[in-house]
């Protein structure tokens, strides 16, 4: 039987769970090609229906669902409702889309003069992919798990999903997916829609299946790796999105820390701590102006950081990285430990901490992510600092600039920089806490993720489909969104965008 722990006191919990044997992993995909065949017989609206059915049966199991977040994870009630609401709020968003109808693309240019010539009819637009596997993270144990983004896109598009419950919160993997099932099979979706296997194996198994169309997964580099490997080796390659990496520097100007040093202080305190530091858009590399205005900034964050109460991580993995990172950069003279809380306690608790180093010593072996409450404070004198840190820092997922109002030549040129290194670019602002919308782009470039599209808001369902164009069809043989009389979804017609009318 497999086991769960609770971080808060390192006790270990028994399931009933078993590690999902290979069989039964062939089963669930072939179960789920079958589903893929009947989806397709169901329009969007359909799924549009079923999407928000999913978000009233996670929404009927709330208080149970977050209990068991709370054991398995540490995070806390308000914090896990939160999420769980998160998880919700992209059900129902992405049901809006369906029906909105945008997604699909849709486009067609009649037969005619091209200008290069007699033209065909042709009509195009984004189809499913085909079963999905999703591998829920440590971190998100709703939003980027069973009943996460991933999920929800892939149902969108029309893709069933085959889930890898996390080993961190297996209990709450096996709560999400039987009140997803339930909700599922209660709206009359067809057997194979939602399954989900446990242990490592099985993930593996599951990636290298041929039913399986596609990938998405949120975790370490190593582990993305991994599974590329395995899909590498398969006769038909897949996509993967992975999202894997990230150190979302922060820059702030000398006006700003001049002008507004105490609110920064506190505000990037409360970001790189949030959630334990165990976010993927944690800062965990600042950009310090030397001088006066600067040194009172790190001063205000290190003595927050000496207040702190230990951060409980969610795994004995975690926790050891964390320590052995923080160790590594201090001990190698890689860094300065300015300020670490109070460590110890039971479970996986370790000490929020303060790091600094000067630009001029940034290199590669000081930015490795570390996953925890920890920031590296990089001391600089002149942009041209910043530009020679940048270059040790990997590619993540946001960036940062905390500027005053009178810098606007500074942030512009900050803002061309640090452009290539991120997929947003936050201004006076913090990047944890990603809103779900339809202008949202969760992604980066390598290794924050290895795609370029974003796992988060209405366009993440992009990655689920795939254009197909038809030639001189018939009128019935046209899905409806493309014939034409149709006027339920915007379309471009002969080049021309149209709206779509009631």
């Amino acid at each position: 039987m497999l086991t769960t722990t609770n971080p808060r006191t390192g006790e270990r919990i028994e399931t009933d769970l078993e590690v999902t044997t290979a069989e039964e992993v062939a089963r669930l995909a072939d179960t789920a090609a079958v589903a893929f065949g009947e989806l397709a017989r169901r329009d969007r609206t359909w799924r549009a229906g079923l999407l928000d059915a999913l978000a009233e049966g996670l929404e009927s199991r709330r208080e149970e669902l977050v209990m068991a977040a709370e054991q398995e994870t540490g995070l806390g009630d308000a914090r896990l409702g939160g999420e769980l609401t998160r998880s919700t709020f992209q059900l129902r968003l992405f049901a809006e889309a369906l029906r909105e109808g945008a997604y699909l693309e849709a486009a067609i240019d009649h037969a005619g003069d091209s200008g290069m010539g007699p033209g065909p009819d042709l009509r195009r637009m984004l189809l499913p992919l085909g079963p999905v596997a999703v591998f829920g993270s440590s971190n998100f144990p709703f939003a980027f798990s069973v009943a996460g983004g991933d999920t929800a896109s892939a149902l969108a598009a029309g893709c069933p999903v085959v889930l890898k419950a996390h080993s961190s919160h297996l209990l709450t993997s096996e709560l999400s997916y039987a009140a997803l099932d339930a909700a599922a099979r209660a709206y009359g979706a067809p057997d194979g829609v939602l399954g989900i296997v446990y242990g490592t194996q099985a993930g593996a198994a599951l990636v290298a299946h041929p039913a399986i169309k596609a990938v998405g997964f949120t975790g370490s580099l190593t582990g993305g790796q991994a599974l590329l490997d395995i899909i590498d080796s398969r006769e038909e390659p897949i996509p993967f999105y992975g999202e894997l990496s990230s150190l979302n520097p922060l820059v702030i100007t000398p006006g700003a820390a001049a002008s507004r040093g105490e609110e920064i202080a506190g505000g990037l305190f409360g970001s790189f701590t949030l959630g334990s530091g165990q976010f993927c858009t944690k800062p965990g590399v600042a950009f310090v102006p030397r001088g006066e205005a600067g040194e009172a900034l790190v001063e205000a964050m290190v003595s927050r950081a000496k207040g702190a109460a230990p951060a409980v991580l969610l795994n004995s993995r975690i926790q050891e990285s964390y320590g052995k990172i923080r160790d590594r950069l201090i001990e190698q003279g890689h860094a300065t430990l300015l300020a670490a809380g109070a460590d110890g306690g039971d479970g996986f608790s370790v000490a929020p901490s303060v790091l600094a180093i000067d630009a001029e010593k940034l290199n590669r072996e000081a930015t490795e992510e570390a996953f925890g409450p920890l920031i590296l404070v990089v001391y600089y004198d002149d942009v041209a600092d910043i530009e020679r840190g940048l270059q040790s820092v990997p590619r993540s997922l946001t960036a940062t600039i905390h500027s005053d109002p009178s810098e606007t030549e500074l942030t512009k040129d900050l803002a061309a920089r640090l452009g290539d290194y991120a997929g947003r670019l936050v201004f006076n602002g913090y990047p944890t806490g990603v809103r779900v919308s339809w202008a949202q782009h969760h992604g980066g470039p390598w290794p924050a993720t290895n795609s370029l599209h974003t796992s988060v808001g209405v366009t993440a369902v992009r990655r689920f489909l795939r254009p197909f164009a038809w030639q001189d069809a018939p009128q019935e043989i046209l899905p409806e969104e493309l014939r034409d009389n149709y006027t339920g979804v915007p379309r471009r017609v002969d080049g021309v965008l149209q709206l779509a009318s009631s």
